[in-house]
Order: C-alpha cells, then sequence, then structure tokens
C-alpha cells in the first residue's frame, strides 16, 4: 500500500476582527487551530481610513480625537488578544493597522507569512449574503494565504471535510491544504458530472435511452477519474470516501455538506471554467456566501 505524504503543519494563523461576535467566533477556530498545529497566532483589526477620513470631515484636522480612537481601539485589540491566549493556552499577537482594510490585511498576512487568513461570517445579518459575498471575494483577490470563513463555533477539531473536485488543477491544492489543516479528518471527495452538450443532445432529437446511456457512461468515467485521483494523491483507505452527483453542483455541495455531518468545505478558488488570477469562480462564490459550514478557499495557483 501507498503511504500517503506527510502534510506540513500551519505555523503562523492570522485571524482578522472587528469585535462583532462572528469575528470573535472566527478568533476562536484560530486559536483552537493555532494550539492544535502548534502554530503562531496573530489577531488583526484594521481601522478603516475612509472612516477616519469621515470623522476628520466632522470633528476637524485636531488629532486628539483620533489619538484617542486609536488607544481605545488598541485596548479593545489587546483585551481580546488576551482573551484567546488564556482560552488557548498560546501567545497572541495583536496588530493593529489603518488604511484599506482588504488591502491592509492583505499586506499584513503577506508580510507576517501567514499560512491562513480566518475571518468572521455575518450569519445573523440580514444582509448577511451582500456582506459575506462581497468581503470574501475582495479579500481572495488580494490575500495570498487561504481564506477561512469561520461560522460555526470551534467545539471541536474539524473532523469531516467535504472537498468537492472538478479535476482541475485547482482540486489536488484543495485536498493537501485539508490534509495540512484538518489532517486527522475524514475527507468526502465529491464530483458533480453531467453529459456534455446535453440540452444541444436533446434538441437534436437524440432519445432518453441513448441519453441514458451516455449518462452511465458519465458516471462510470467519473468514479474512474475520483478513483485515480485518489491514488495520485495518495490517500489511505479509511482516510476518504467518495461521492458522485449529477446536475447543480453549487447545491449538491451544500446538500452533500450538511447530509454528510461536514464541518468544513475545502473548495479551490477557481473551476475548470477560471480565465484569469482576478476571477472568483462562481461556484466556489456560490458556496462561500451560501454554506452552513465554515469554508475554506484555496488561493493557491495552478501548475
Amino acid at each position: 500500500m501507498t503511504t500517503p505524504a506527510q502534510q506540513p503543519h500551519l505555523t503562523r494563523i492570522a485571524v482578522a476582527t472587528d469585535f462583532s461576535p462572528p469575528a470573535a467566533t472566527a478568533a476562536d477556530r484560530a486559536a483552537r487551530l493555532a494550539h492544535e498545529h502548534g502554530a503562531g497566532l496573530s489577531l488583526l483589526h484594521v481601522i478603516s481610513s475612509g472612516w477616519i477620513e469621515e470623522l476628520r470631515t466632522w470633528l476637524g484636522e485636531d488629532t486628539q480625537w483620533k489619538d484617542r480612537l486609536t488607544a481605545q481601539t488598541l485596548d479593545r485589540l489587546q483585551a481580546e488578544a488576551a482573551r484567546l491566549a488564556q482560552a488557548g493556552g498560546r501567545e497572541v499577537a495583536p496588530v493593529l493597522l489603518e488604511g484599506n482594510p482588504v488591502q491592509a490585511l492583505a499586506t499584513a498576512v503577506l508580510e507576517q507569512q501567514a499560512d491562513l487568513l480566518a475571518v468572521g461570517a455575518r450569519g445573523s445579518n440580514p444582509l448577511h449574503h451582500l456582506l459575506v459575498g462581497t468581503t470574501a471575494e475582495r479579500l481572495l483577490r488580494k490575500v495570498s494565504c487561504p481564506l477561512l470563513v469561520v461560522r460555526q463555533a470551534a467545539t471541536l477539531a474539524y473532523r469531516r471535510v467535504l472537498v468537492p473536485l472538478d479535476f482541475s488543477p485547482w482540486s489536488g491544492h484543495a485536498v493537501a491544504l485539508a490534509r495540512r489543516v484538518a489532517p486527522d479528518a475524514h475527507l468526502v471527495l465529491m464530483h458533480n458530472f453531467g453529459i456534455p452538450f446535453e440540452e444541444k443532445l436533446r434538441f437534436a432529437g437524440v432519445d432518453d435511452a441513448t441519453l441514458i446511456h451516455y449518462r452511465e457512461r458519465a458516471r462510470a468515467e467519473a468514479r474512474q477519474r475520483l478513483q485515480d485521483f485518489v491514488l495520485e494523491n495518495r490517500l489511505a483507505e479509511h482516510a476518504y470516501s467518495l461521492s458522485l452527483t449529477e446536475g447543480d453542483a453549487p447545491q449538491h455541495i451544500l446538500t452533500q455538506a450538511s447530509g454528510r455531518g461536514c464541518d468544513l468545505i475545502v473548495i479551490g478558488k477557481h473551476g475548470r471554467q477560471a480565465a484569469e488570477e482576478l476571477l472568483l469562480g462562481s461556484v466556489t462564490k456560490h458556496v462561500v456566501a451560501e454554506a452552513g459550514c465554515d469554508v475554506l478557499v484555496s488561493t493557491a495557483h495552478a501548475g
């Protein structure tokens, strides 16, 4: 039997906070991951330069209000870092930034060589679809490390991880990332297949019996590709299970994650159709916005 390749531990984790309850949930998960991996943890907060400029129009050029704001924000950040350190038993570095929030976070994780950036999802906000989608998309265009969108309380280590595969170059990166972040978790490797040009075939008058034949052939080919993928990635037999679905890929991903009790989805930034680095795959975008569990997006380049 082939021995699975060992994935390196995380060494530096960053988490962004705006001091909201969802951000605290993300910070708790980041602290748990730091404890599990023996990694350093940085707690990042950005004072928005746009907000500062807006306050300046009301409060004038006197810098005393800005100094007080900075001092109060730093106190809150240090208090949150102390809470995390006490809970996780590891030192937490508070980092106060100023500027455009997305750009400031992207620069900070690059300078710190973070292996992962965690952010909270605003699931309790009626506008969470807009907020999560926009924030995650902007961060994914900028950050150099994987992005973890946290929704669930970090009561346990990740135990069951869904990894959707389309056999694009990003699929291998997603599996490697899942094994790195959650080395003891069971992986559910999912592939959603379909008949190429099915609607055009129907329009051309292809009968149902022929379409059924094509569908079964596509299913068999997809199953074989999954098995080949497992061999190529040297996964131990007990460490994974396979799932084949057909139809609406984003919905099947969400259904599989819920139905199989997954606490994490790991997905590539792009799918097979990605044309340029700035694009975020439509399936990934949907999963990040709609999943009920945590979602980890690999930002690794294909190749």
